[in-house]
């Protein structure tokens, strides 16, 4: 089973190590546009504006939400 999954919506990416998860739920009532725990995929990167998704995965407790911006992986 893949336990690391990541989700973009061009600008900003969400990456979910799915073996760190703790469910705190956190994410899921900060920003239940991105974050939905009855669907699949569970995460819908582009439901809310990059520095909103930035903001909330900031607040995972757990560290199985990172992102990375795809400018400064590309090298862009």
């Amino acid at each position: 089973m893949e336990s690391e999954k990541e989700y973009s919506n061009g600008e900003v990416t969400i990456v979910w190590k799915q073996h760190l998860c703790q469910h705190s739920g956190n994410c899921v009532r900060g920003l239940p546009e991105v974050f939905r725990a009855k669907v699949q995929p569970w995460i819908n990167a582009r439901g809310a504006s990059s520095d909103e998704i930035v903001e909330q995965v900031k607040k995972c407790p757990s560290g199985a939400l990172s992102f990375y911006y795809n400018k400064d992986k590309n090298g862009a």
